[in-house]
C-alpha cells in the first residue's frame, strides 16, 4: 500500500474563515447491463449482467437467465441461424470461447488457450467462429484467428507481427474480413474520452492468400467493432470522430463518405453487434442496453428488468492488495479504503474481512472520518450529461445507511469534518469553500458558502474549536513568480 503526497503550488495564500454559529437518500444502485446481441430474427436480445448471460424480448421487459455460472461469461453472439449462442467464459481459465445449442442446452468448448480470447463473430454460413488472441504475438498484441464450430485447431487469419490486430468481422460472402489495427482500444475500450493512443485504422483483408490488405479508414479517431451490412457494401462501426462515441457507417467503395448515424454528445458506445437481418444494431451505453435502426439511425434505450438468481455465491471473497485511497479513523480502530471504485471498511488492528459500504456503478473516492469514528463521508460520481459531477455521500455506521449531503451537477471535493462532527467543509468547482450541516434537513439552510476564490487543490483544515477554517488560495498576482519557482509568493492572512 502506498500513499501519494500532492505538492501545493509555491504561490498560495493561507486564509482563515470565521464560522458563525434538503434531506435526501442515497442513490439506489442499478444493475449493469452490457455486451448485447440481437437474434437473427430480431425477436430477442442476449446480454450480460453480473457475469451471467440473460435474454429479453427485443422490445424490452423482464429478462431471464440463460447461462449462469460462478465464473464470468461475456460477449454472447447468436449464430446466423439463431440456433446457437457463442460466448466467452472464464470457467476454465483466462477466458475461452464456448458454443451453446439453445434447443438442447449442449455446451461445447472451442478454444483452449491460456491467454484471453476475444470473441469477434460468426461466419455467415455458421461454420467458423472468428476471434482475437495474443497467444502468438509479442507484448500482448492481438492477431485474428478462426476456429471451426465443430471443433479443432484455430487457424491464423491475420498475423502481422509487432502490430495489434483485433475485432474482426467476416463479410457476408465470406471472401473478406474487416479488422481493426493499431492503437490500444482493444484493451482500453473502457476509456471515456479521446486519446491518441486509442486511434485505430480499419482494414479489409481478402481471405485468399494472394489478396492484398486495403485500408478503409485511417487512424484519425478511435474506431472499433466493425459490422457488415447484409449486402456487404457498407460497414457499420463505433467511432469518436465527431468528438463523442457514436455509430457510423462507411461505404466500402467510397470510404470518404463515412457518416455518423447516432448523435450522442457524451458517454460511451460499447460492444455493438448487428442482427435482425441487418436492420438493428444493439449496444451498451451508460450501463444500459440500446438499439438502433440501421436505416434511420434512430436509437432508443431498451427497458429491462432482471428476473432470476445467478449461480454465483451470495458472498464473494476477494483478496485485495491495490487501493486508490485510505483513511484511518480517529480512534485508530477502523480503516476505510477505496478498491475498484467502492468503499470498504475493516478493522485497523485485526484486518480480516472488510465491510463493503457502497454498491454503485460509479466510482467513489476521498474517504474522510468524523471525529467519533462513526460516520464516513466520501465523493461519489453522480448524474449524466450537464447534471454530471461528484457529490458527497455520508455513511452512518450506527444505522448502516447512506445520506446524500450534496446534489449532482457540481464538482464537490476535499471533504473535511468539523471537530464536533456536525458539519463538513468541502470545495465546490474549485471556486467555493462550503460548509454543510449534518444531518441535512433543509438543503437551503444546511449548505452555505463561506469563501470564494481560485481554489484548485486547496488544502482545508478546521481549528480545534471548530470556529475557523484554514485553506489555501492561489495568488494570481504572483503566478509568474511561481513558474520561476520563486518562494516569495507566500503570504499569511488571519482574521
Amino acid at each position: 500500500m502506498s500513499l501519494v503526497l500532492r505538492r501545493l503550488p509555491l504561490c498560495v495564500l493561507i486564509f482563515l474563515v470565521l464560522l458563525g454559529g434538503s434531506g435526501a437518500t442515497a442513490q439506489t444502485a442499478l444493475p449493469s447491463l452490457s455486451d448485447p446481441a440481437v437474434s437473427p430474427d430480431g425477436r430477442e436480445i442476449a446480454f450480460v449482467s453480473g457475469g451471467d448471460i440473460w435474454t429479453v424480448a427485443a422490445a424490452g421487459g423482464e429478462a431471464h437467465l440463460l447461462v449462469t455460472h460462478p465464473a464470468t461469461e461475456s460477449r454472447p453472439l447468436y449464430s446466423p441461424d439463431g440456433t446457437k449462442l457463442a460466448f466467452v467464459s472464464t470457467r476454465t481459465g483466462a477466458g475461452n470461447i464456448y458454443v451453446l445449442t439453445l434447443a438442447t442446452g449442449e455446451l461445447m468448448r472451442l478454444t483452449y488457450s491460456d491467454r484471453p480470447d476475444a470473441l469477434d463473430g460468426w461466419s455467415h454460413d455458421g461454420r467458423w467462429i472468428y476471434f482475437t488472441s495474443s497467444v502468438n504475438d509479442v507484448a500482448g498484441q492481438g492477431d485474428i484467428f478462426r476456429v471451426s464450430t465443430a471443433g479443432g485447431t484455430p487457424l491464423e487469419v491475420s498475423h502481422e507481427r509487432y502490430l495489434n490486430e483485433f475485432e474482426s468481422a467476416p463479410s457476408p460472402d465470406g471472401q473478406t474480413i474487416a479488422l481493426m489495427a493499431k492503437g490500444l482500444s482493444s484493451t482500453q475500450w473502457w476509456r471515456n474520452g479521446h486519446a491518441h493512443i486509442d486511434e485505430t485504422e480499419v482494414w479489409l483483408k481478402p481471405m485468399a492468400e494472394s489478396g492484398k490488405y486495403q485500408r478503409l479508414l485511417k487512424a484519425d479517431a478511435k474506431h472499433a467493432w466493425p459490422m457488415w451490412s447484409v449486402d456487404g457494401k457498407s460497414l457499420f462501426y463505433m467511432s469518436d470522430a465527431s468528438g463523442a462515441e457514436n455509430i457510423w457507417v462507411v461505404p466500402v467503395a467510397a470510404p470518404e463518405s463515412a457518416k455518423e448515424l447516432t448523435r450522442f454528445k457524451e458517454g460511451r458506445v460499447l460492444w455493438p453487434s448487428i442482427g435482425d437481418g441487418g436492420k438493428t444494431i444493439v449496444f451498451e451505453r451508460n450501463f444500459t442496453i440500446w438499439k438502433m435502426d440501421t436505416a434511420t439511425g434512430k436509437a432508443e434505450r431498451v427497458p429491462i428488468t432482471l428476473r432470476g438468481v445467478p449461480a454465483s455465491p451470495g458472498v464473494t471473497h476477494v483478496t485485495e492488495t491495490n487501493f486508490s485511497a485510505m483513511a484511518l479513523s480517529p480512534d485508530g480502530k477502523k480503516i476505510a479504503v477505496i478498491a475498484h471504485g467502492e468503499v470498504f471498511a475493516a478493522s485497523a488492528k485485526d484486518g480480516g474481512e472488510a465491510q463493503r459500504l457502497t454498491h454503485t456503478a460509479t466510482a467513489e473516492s476521498d474517504p474522510a472520518w468524523s471525529a467519533d469514528s462513526m460516520k464516513l463521508v466520501y465523493r461519489s460520481e453522480a448524474g449524466s450529461g450537464e447534471a454530471s459531477g461528484h457529490n458527497l455521500v455520508m455513511y452512518d455506521f450506527a444505522t448502516g445507511k447512506e445520506s446524500v449531503l450534496t446534489q449532482a451537477g457540481n464538482e464537490d471535493s476535499s471533504p473535511q469534518w468539523s471537530p464536533d462532527g456536525k458539519s463538513v467543509a468541502y470545495l465546490r468547482n474549485e471556486k467555493e469553500l462550503h460548509v454543510v450541516t449534518v444531518p441535512v434537513k433543509d438543503a437551503a439552510a444546511a449548505d452555505r458558502v463561506v469563501a470564494t476564490g481560485e481554489l484548485p487543490g486547496s488544502a482545508v483544515t478546521w481549528s480545534p474549536d471548530g470556529q475557523w477554517i484554514a485553506y489555501t488560495l492561489n495568488d494570481k498576482r504572483s503566478f509568474s513568480q511561481c513558474e520561476c519557482s520563486s518562494g516569495s509568493g507566500w503570504r499569511v492572512a488571519s482574521g
